[in-house]
């Protein structure tokens, strides 16, 4: 009864997998840390305890329903690296969050097997210390791949995940099968070489990190690379040879809104905080307020190699926020240098 509302309500895939399935891949995140490579994200630090086993979290859970959501784009994803005049947001961020979308239909289903198999369930979009690929993998939702994000044979790339924990003992779901093979294009993809090998990620070079969990000053080594991204990186994602089986987002609300298929980087750079939030009220971009994505802003435009856009920096150089005037002084002298500056780091 349950997996059928849940693609009546949208769900592409729907698995379940006994809670202990995460263990092992809570023993990669605990190494993941121990090296360092989570960078400023001290909330992995604080949390890892719960997040190496859901027992931890919660110690009655017993089964881990995953359902995923496609939120496949509808032309390519990285088209708009080649217009430098334009900001990139990443696919998931182009549209409304994700979790507001999500949430309210795995209560839904989350009624039904606690009607269905008794005993408590609990719903997590995101929101607590749970290993929502790992678990999806043992779910048979798919597999994560060499860029260590989860991997679909019938949506590529393209899922958000929800899980809901319950206390019955679910009949359980087979474990996806890695397919990866010796297909590497993901690691080659990626700007800031941010994988030390298949299946490991050092988030300190990730653009999706840099432009989205790391406050203060973006390291000076990895600015060209981000070029015009502003919010987030799909790269290793969208070169992936499953998403050929890919097709387009179905629930409306995962559909790019048509001002953040390509914003101008002038309009973004624009941006006080009032604007900011009027912009970005329904999106997961509110998350890391205007002062970060304005920074983030600032790098895009000392990308461009266009001189017109350097009069849009002249306010950010006076802004009240360091890290946005010091970006914003960085682009500037970059364009003052010329083509010569723009080969990338």
């Amino acid at each position: 009864m349950f997996r059928q509302r849940a693609h009546d309500l949208g769900f592409a895939a729907i698995g379940v997998a006994p809670v202990e399935a995460a263990v092992a891949a809570g023993r990669r995140l605990a190494s993941f840390v121990a090296l360092g490579r989570h960078g400023s994200m001290d909330w992995l630090v604080e949390t890892l305890h719960r997040r190496t086993d859901p027992r931890h979290l919660w110690p009655t859970a017993r089964s881990a329903v995953v359902l995923a959501m496609n939120y496949g784009p509808d032309e390519d994803a990285l088209a708009n690296l080649g217009r430098p005049g334009v900001g990139n947001i990443s696919v998931y961020a182009r549209h409304r969050d994700y979790h507001d979308v999500v949430k309210g239909k795995l209560k839904e289903i989350s009624g039904l097997i606690g009607r269905d198999y008794g005993g408590d369930v609990k719903v997590f979009v995101d929101t607590a210390p749970l290993m929502e690929k790992p678990l999806a993998a043992a779910a048979g939702i798919g597999w994560q791949g060499k860029h260590t994000n989860l991997v679909s044979r019938a949506y590529g790339s393209w899922l958000v995940l929800g899980v809901i924990l319950a206390e019955a003992v679910l009949p359980a779901d087979a474990p996806a099968i890695d397919c990866c093979g010796s297909c590497q294009r993901c690691l080659d993809a990626c700007p800031t070489a941010a994988f030390p090998a298949p299946y490991e990620l050092d988030a300190r070079r990730c653009i999706s990190y840099l432009t989205i969990e790391h406050d203060g000053p973006i390291p000076l080594e990895f600015r060209a690379a981000i070029g015009n991204r502003v919010y987030g990186c799909d790269d290793c994602l969208a070169v992936c040879p499953w998403n050929r089986f890919a097709s387009a987002a179905r629930e409306a609300k995962l559909v790019a809104r048509d001002d953040l298929r390509a914003p101008r980087l002038t309009e973004l750079a624009g941006l006080d905080d009032a604007g900011f939030r009027a912009l970005f009220s329904a999106s997961p971009i509110k998350r890391i307020g205007r002062n970060r994505f304005v920074r983030n802003v600032a790098i895009a435009i000392g990308n461009s190699g266009d001189p017109a856009l350097r009069a849009s920096l002249e306010p950010l150089r006076r802004d009240a926020d360091p890290w946005v005037r010091e970006a914003a002084a960085w682009a500037a002298d970059r364009l003052a240098a010329g083509p010569a500056a723009q080969t990338p780091a």
